[in-house]
């Protein structure tokens, strides 16, 4: 079950990465919104996996 909350993470990097490429799109003034678009999509599925994985029941041996 570890791998899934890696792969949480690892949407929480893209985010930050695609918060990155829009603040460089918008200070060059290029189209920013798509970026920021990907970056809340991100965002999203970081929390909505955490939340998934918290929800499912503990197998206990």
């Amino acid at each position: 079950m570890k791998v899934y909350k890696i792969i949480a993470y690892i949407y929480l990097l893209f985010g930050l990465f695609f918060i990155y490429q829009a603040y460089i799109a918008y200070s060059i003034n290029e189209n920013y919104i798509i970026n920021l678009a990907f970056a809340g999509m991100a965002i999203f599925m970081f929390i909505f996996r955490l939340r998934s994985f918290n929800r499912q029941p503990q197998n206990k041996k």
